[in-house]
């Protein structure tokens, strides 16, 4: 309670002064006046009268009373150009700091609470540009000083870049005033100090800092584009590389707002997701959770059998799903839309000239004013000795390689713990493989919380997977014609005999054979680019997993967005890709999914959090359907019902998410969850509940004590 009652004396204490000033408000003729006394004044007191005017118009700026064009004007006429300059530039940059805090201190909280995830875009802005946008609005005195003071304290601003702008900025306007209260006798009226001229002047100078801004950027832009020759003409407005989820939907959206476009793909339409990844590995999800039902039926109420398993036709359903699905993908679909398709390998000539080596092996040339660079990622084989000689599989080659089998492999080895790894290792144990998983690191999904590691794990143990944290592989070999991994934990090693290895210890950016190097397009893991997605050529843009920093085909299709947007419109207006909440999940069984911040993350990073939890094995619908395990884990700031960061373990973890990557976005806090109705019984209460058990912890305990009384006087 001592914020609110503070900042209600404070207000109080601004009113009345307020009322006051306004009862006799000031003017030239007062000041002339109120200047004759203080002479009398300073003559008794000489030393005293710059420490009392410094400490009054500090006052004055600090409570944002409308007095500081007065004094400005007193200082120049008691203390001459040079004095009163000194004075009220310190005085009224420290004043203007001191409203910047109490601000901060008593409303930037409040501020937050309210309006949470909101603010995030303009915070980033503030990190980015806050001196700039803070320097312009001093330089324009028809924006009020204090409301520039009490809105910064609200954003992440630092104080002592604050005052330091604020005392730059403010003296232009600060030397008019002063200059003015040196000719006060010669002054009718506040006009004659601020012309229009002087205005646009002020205006001019505070946009001069985005003007140099640009000038720098523009260089850079040329130096850049030094030693090559822009087109007169484009063949395209944009040329977009690789057809997977970031490439496919550039295209759509170029198509879409009538652009001319090219789209180039080098093997499959539908990329990784469609042909390698999403898609396949969640049809091989669902067979091998069914066949685990069918062991498990009893717990239904139905005999358990042992399901038949034609491991062929396991993968021709794959197969069917796949097409089924890729005519959404397909080069029809897009000529369909506009867009014109070529089948062959993109390599960038020049910042604005692709070529294509078709099929034929003729190469096709088009110039476009901007490129979109969305190659994706390919699976990462490290460098294990004796790979080569055993032969392995990765999540890329393994639908191709298991297609023609008529039983799943006796013995797989899975290298890596990650989500990849970790799903294909538990389907494969369900559709009968005996399933070793090595991970050096010390726990599986090390991303995740511990807690959830850990109930992943003993659902794969469950399954029959031997998990193997903790142990590094050494090498690769054959003795007695059997193929065998070897692996060290603890100083001591160990040979594991297997008849398949699938490699899954993460995916590269698939960075070669495009002309990055030629051009000099700086790359590390993956392609740098700027907060646009514009790489060293801004012309130039990157999406999806070859831009990194996330690998999901959600995230993918969200940066091709604004690569598109800008690429087409950047002219006029860029768009800075936002990250703030991004949601994915693992598909295991149970699934996990999570948005925003975990609890280890928050404890690495020192941020305060509240965890409230709820244990899905309490919800209805979980226990009618024979799911009732795992859990919704809300982090928010202590108090506030803000959501910081989800996780959810358990039955169709990714469905329930959206609920609250929507909250997250929209600034939604719990309170809004639990005042929604949720239909019963479904697994979406689960949210709610949470939501409920975070409102139950904040029950206040005296207004329930009082509750209880009325009741009981009621009674009688």
């Amino acid at each position: 309670m001592k914020k609110p009652i503070l900042l209600g004396l404070l207000l109080a204490l601004v009113v009345v002064l307020a009322l006051v000033i306004r009862r006799d408000p000031p003017d030239l003729d007062g000041l002339r006046a109120w200047l004759a006394s203080v002479d009398v004044w300073r003559a008794a007191h000489p030393d005293l009268l710059p420490v009392a005017f410094f400490a009054g118009y500090i006052a004055v700026t600090a409570l944002s009373l409308p007095l500081a064009v007065w004094m400005t004007l007193a200082a120049g006429a008691l203390f001459g150009f040079w004095g009163g300059l000194l004075l009220v530039s310190f005085a009224s940059s420290l004043g203007a700091t001191l409203a910047f805090l109490a601000s901060r201190y008593f409303l930037r909280d409040w501020v937050r609470a309210r309006f949470g995830a909101r603010l995030a875009a303009i915070d980033t802005g503030m990190q980015r540009d806050g001196p700039f946008y803070l320097f312009t609005l001093r330089l324009i005195p028809l924006i009020p000083f204090f409301a520039v003071n009490l809105l910064m304290g609200l954003t992440p601003i630092r104080t002592a870049v604050f005052y330091l702008v604020s005392q730059a900025g403010m003296l232009a306007g600060t030397a008019a005033y002063v200059n003015a209260g040196t000719q006060l006798g010669q002054l009718r009226s506040l006009g004659d100090v601020v012309s229009l001229p002087l205005l646009a002047s002020f205006a001019l100078l505070g946009v001069f800092p985005w003007v140099a801004r640009f000038g720098i950027g523009l260089v850079k832009r040329r130096r850049a584009y030094r030693g090559h020759r822009r087109p007169a003409r484009f063949d395209r407005n944009l040329i977009v590389v690789g057809a997977g989820a970031a490439g496919l939907v550039s295209a759509y959206i170029a198509a879409a707002v009538k652009a001319r476009v090219t789209l180039i793909e080098g093997h499959r339409m539908g990329g990784d997701c469609l042909n390698f990844g999403c898609v396949p590995s969640k049809a091989l999800i669902r067979s091998a959770k069914l066949a685990h039902q069918m062991r498990h039926a009893d717990r239904y109420g139905l005999a358990p059998a042992e399901p038949g398993i034609s491991f062929k036709a396991v993968f021709e359903r794959i197969d069917r799903v796949i097409a089924e699905i890729e005519p959404h993908d397909s080069v029809a679909r897009y000529e369909g839309l506009g867009v014109e398709v070529l089948q062959g390998q993109a390599r960038l000539v020049d910042p604005w000239t692709v070529e294509t080596t078709l099929a034929d092996g003729s190469a096709h040339r088009l110039t476009a004013r901007a490129i979109v660079l969305a190659t994706g990622a390919a699976p990462f084989v490290p460098p294990l000795p004796g790979l080569d000689e055993v032969g392995h599989l990765t999540s890329d080659t393994l639908w191709e390689a298991m297609a023609g089998r008529s039983a799943a492999p006796r013995r797989l080895v899975v290298l890596g713990g990650g989500p990849i790894g970790t799903e294909l290792a538990q389907s494969f144990a369900r559709l009968g493989s005996e399933v070793s998983q090595i991970e050096m690191l010390p726990r599986l999904l090390i991303r995740e919380d511990e807690e959830v590691s850990d109930l992943v794990r003993a659902a794969l143990e469950a399954d029959g997977v031997r998990v193997m944290t903790g142990h590094r592989a050494l090498a690769c070999g054959v003795s007695d014609g059997e193929k065998w991994i070897e692996v060290e934990a603890d100083g001591a090693t160990r040979r594991i005999v297997f008849d398949d290895l699938l490699v899954a210890v993460g995916r590269a950016a698939r960075l070669t054979g495009y002309g990055l190097e030629e051009l000099g397009i700086p790359t590390g893991r993956v392609i740098e680019t700027n907060e646009y997605l514009e790489t060293l050529f801004p012309n130039i843009f990157a999406a999806g997993d070859v831009a990194g920093p996330y690998q999901f085909t959600h995230s993918a299709a969200h940066q091709a967005w604004f690569a598109t947007v800008n690429a087409l419109f950047g002219t006029f207006r860029r768009f800075r890709a936002d990250y703030r909440v991004m949601p994915w999940a693992t598909f295991t069984d149970p699934e996990v999914a999570r948005v925003g911040l975990s609890e280890a993350e928050a404890r690495e990073k020192g941020i305060a959090v509240e965890v409230t939890r709820y244990g899905i094995d309490d919800l209805d619908r979980a226990i009618a359907d024979g799911s009732a395990q795992g859990f919704v884990k809300v982090l928010t700031p202590p108090g506030k019902d803000r959501i910081l960061g989800v996780t959810i373990v358990g039955e169709h973890a990714g469905d329930l998410m959206a609920e609250f990557v929507l909250a997250m976005k929209q600034g939604l806090g719990l309170g809004k969850i639990l005042s929604t109705i949720h239909i019963y019984p479904t697994l979406a209460e689960a949210n709610k509940f949470a939501a409920g058990e975070w409102r139950k912890a904040h029950v206040n305990a005296r207004a329930l004590g009082l509750l209880e009384r009325f009741h009981a006087w009621r009674r009688g």
